[in-house]
């Protein structure tokens, strides 16, 4: 990923990147979601097709249940 830019158009100040790889998925949510298996922060933290910010919906979910399992956890061998 380095420095690879587009030339400047006339008038431009700030060079433009190339645009990223992007899959268009047409097999819905779920597919897209889980395009890349169980790998879902894949596809929400490298925003690879149009549910990108589906998955990142789906990988708060997951993070926020995992961290109150951890605090229901710990408050119960503290308390």
């Amino acid at each position: 990923m380095g420095d690879a830019t587009l030339p400047l158009r006339k008038g431009e100040r700030i060079p433009r990147k190339p645009l990223p790889k992007f899959e268009e998925v047409n097999d819905g949510l779920l597919k897209g979601v889980f395009a890349q298996g169980w790998k879902v922060w894949k596809v929400a933290l490298d925003d690879e097709n149009q549910y990108g910010p589906h998955a990142m919906v789906v990988l708060l979910l997951f993070m926020a249940t995992f961290t109150g399992m951890a605090l229901g956890l710990m408050w119960s061998l503290l308390a």
